[in-house]
């Protein structure tokens, strides 16, 4: 019977879903979600940082007007030193740029300057000198080509600030500059300094084709505080691509650096959190299908000292009690089977003996046996079905505060009302009220009258029962104490088992389940409690009584 109620329990339960193998191997292929997330929360910073770090606007500009102000400064002493060299003064009012003169000194004083061209012009925009062409034999004229700018960087470095310059410009509006065609003169034409004449003319600045910077100013030429002309000076400005490159290399590596410390951490993160998760995740399984009832938590999670540890010792733990309570349904169907077979084995002799005999007066004591085989599989049945409803119903019903001193005296006189006659007596010794507990009042009020019900049974004629209630510190302790024989030394833990039964001589067998005191430990542990037994002992140590307590915090 208890394979076929055990058989009948499994049918009932939702079937189980395993993964199949060829979804765990491709589980285990991808990248796990868990460290993808670790991957994205730490690396997400520190690209944020990056892009921050990378743009460099300000920085840029501010080597930028650096370098202008220096070229100027530099073109302003080329102008001073034509001004005051190469003019000549015959009307002091109209002072003009002697030519001779000014070539060969716009080409020496430029020529220290390596990648650097000026020009010279004069009234109207009449081109007079060029620091790079010469005149020749025969007055024939000789440009002298410009050096080759130098490039700092090979192809990987220009690759490299190419993707960068791609990179920001899909992200932040960086410095854009005009790019001088392939082929084309540097040098700017004087139209392109509006100001000139007022000595206010901006810098032009430009990029040649493979994306060099290229700055040009233009300053007036004076004498007698009259402008004679205007000098161009044109230069690489080489120190600033090279600066910001520079700084841009240290934060690339600074930052890739960074990222792989942070998916090192990451790994390491994920190897202590995602993978044991996941081992928690197979142990859990394991429970589940029920390969493993001890030891499917791995051991060395359970050793940690960490919110891991901490659910490893949970899922074990519950583990533990999972399986205690598969034990303890067990045991309990095994208990009804057996206890549930006795009457009907008594009825189904008493049947077939039936059968055989004529005699009405002992068929009647037949058919009387089976009544009460019948009684007592009725009252054993609703006991069984009270004591498997206990806990399900204590885990839905939220407790509430409930006095003991007014259900007590109730309880009380209920049973003056009921008591026959020879019958026990109830006295209570407890507060009117005060005693209250956090308690599922029905229930609560099932446990006394189990107590007492046993109590009356056991108490000689015309007994005494008496119950106290009171409270020390955050407990509120009951007693219930008779007159009676008594509890065995040996039984006093035994009387809470499931269908045990100690009945005083003389009552008629299967008046009991043997359900009642383990119902009421059922019950009181629900409510985070404990009940006890114990003997009364008179002054010369015999027992005089037995005493049930239970203990409840209070509210």
């Amino acid at each position: 019977m208890r394979d076929t109620a055990l058989q009948a329990a499994e049918a009932t339960l939702p079937p189980t879903r395993t993964m199949r193998p060829s979804r765990a191997v491709a589980a285990r292929r991808l990248l796990s979600p868990l460290l993808r997330r670790i991957l994205l929360v730490n690396a997400l910073p520190v690209a944020l940082l990056a892009v921050a770090l990378l743009y460099l606007d300000d920085y840029q500009e501010g080597l930028v007007d650096a370098a202008v102000a220096g070229l100027r400064t530099q073109a302003q002493i080329y102008a001073g030193a034509i001004g005051e060299s190469a003019t000549t003064v015959e009307n002091p009012d109209a002072p003009t740029i002697n030519a001779d003169l000014a070539r060969p000194l716009l080409r020496r004083i430029v020529e220290p300057t390596p990648g650097a061209q000026a020009r010279l012009f004069g009234p109207g925009g009449v081109l007079i000198a060029d620091s790079r062409v010469l005149p020749g034999p025969g007055g024939t004229v000789i440009t002298e080509p410009l050096p080759a700018l130098d490039e700092p960087r090979g192809p990987l470095g220009r690759l490299v600030e190419r993707g960068y310059d791609a990179a920001m410009a899909l992200l932040v509006r960086g410095l854009a500059y005009p790019t001088i065609p392939e082929g084309a003169d540097w040098m700017p034409d004087l139209a392109a300094f509006p100001r000139i004449a007022e000595g206010e003319a901006p810098p032009v600045l430009r990029r040649t084709a493979d994306g060099r910077l290229v700055i040009s100013v233009a300053v007036p030429v004076s004498r007698n505080r009259r402008t004679v002309g205007a000098v161009v000076l044109t230069r690489e400005a080489r120190e600033v691509d090279e600066a910001v490159f520079q700084v841009r290399m240290t934060i690339l590596a600074t930052v890739a650096a960074a990222l792989v410390v942070t998916v090192g951490l990451s790994l390491y993160l994920a190897a202590t959190i995602a993978r044991p998760v996941r081992r928690l995740a197979r142990a859990a399984e394991r429970m589940r299908e029920g390969r493993g009832r001890s030891g499917s938590v791995p051991r060395d999670l359970l050793t940690r000292r960490d919110e891991i540890g901490e659910l490893a010792d949970a899922l074990d733990e519950s583990a533990t009690a999972l399986w205690a309570r598969v034990d303890a349904i067990e045991r309990f169907a095994a208990d009804v089977a057996h206890e549930i077979k006795n009457p009907l084995t008594s009825i189904r002799s008493a049947i077939e003996t039936l059968r055989r005999l004529d005699d009405p007066e002992r068929r009647q004591r037949l058919l009387a046996i089976m009544a009460e085989d019948v009684q007592r599989l009725d009252r054993l049945i609703s006991d069984i079905s009270d004591a498997s409803r206990v806990d399900a119903e204590l885990s839905r019903t939220p407790t509430e505060r409930v006095d003991l001193g007014p259900i007590l005296a109730t309880l009380a006189e209920l049973n003056e009302a009921t008591r026959s006659e020879g019958g026990a007596h109830i006295v209570v010794e407890a507060p009117a009220e005060g005693l209250a507990v956090q308690a599922v009042e029905g229930r609560l009020v099932q446990v006394l009258r189990n107590l007492i019900a046993n109590a009356v049974s056991f108490s000689p004629p015309d007994g005494t029962i008496r119950i106290t209630g009171k409270q020390s510190g955050g407990i509120v302790e009951i007693a219930v104490e008779d007159e009676g024989p008594g509890i065995p030394e040996a039984r006093l833990e035994h009387v809470f088992e499931r269908f045990y039964s100690e009945r005083p001589r003389g009552e008629k067998f299967g008046s009991h389940s043997g359900l009642g005191l383990s119902i009421s430990r059922q019950i009181v542990e629900a409510l985070k409690g404990t009940i006890t037994a114990e003997n009364r002992r008179g002054k010369d140590g015999r027992v005089c009584g037995a005493r049930f307590v239970v203990r409840l915090p209070a509210a």
